[in-house]
């Protein structure tokens, strides 16, 4: 399975640096199975920081996923909600993952979410609501031993991507 990740820098080596900002699934390196998903982030990334658009993409090795401590979620639903809420406001302080897949809270999903934190929307709003939206994923890597099954594939052609 190929994996994206979308950044200012190429990134052959990936690993887990301290960040200063609260995201979705918590602490780690985050990737997409879409690839227009991670050419938009890496979009957001050069808005912020400068540089250039990067897009690396890596073989997502799943034979050694057994032995990782996975939370995967298969939709946008009230345990994903929760967990995203925590992580984002910085409260998560329950078990920590290898792994965590799930639906991104993207620019498309981000209103419905800031009026649910705001307490505008209910738990059961905001669900409906996301219900109606295109949610990509996310897959991230919270540890060392999840990070070693991803191998460097190269990365994408960005003069061809719109």
């Amino acid at each position: 399975m190929l994996l994206y990740h979308g950044s200012n820098v190429i990134v052959e080596r990936p690993r887990l640096i301290e960040q200063n900002r609260l995201l979705d699934f918590g602490f780690g390196f985050y990737t997409t199975t879409n690839k227009a998903q991670a050419v938009s982030f890496a979009e957001k990334v050069v808005r912020f920081r400068g540089g250039q658009r990067a897009v690396s993409v890596y073989e997502f090795d799943q034979s050694g996923l057994a032995s990782l401590d996975i939370l995967r979620f298969e939709s946008a639903n009230e345990e994903w909600l929760d967990f995203v809420s925590a992580n984002r406001s910085g409260t998560y302080a329950d078990k920590q993952y290898d792994l965590v897949w799930g639906a991104v809270a993207n620019d498309d999903v981000y209103e419905t979410f800031t009026l649910y934190t705001a307490g505008a929307y209910t738990k059961e709003d905001t669900l409906k609501a996301l219900k109606i939206k295109k949610l990509y994923d996310q897959v991230v890597f919270t540890t060392e031993q999840a990070i070693a099954c991803l191998r460097f594939a190269g990365t994408v052609d960005l003069t061809k991507e719109v």
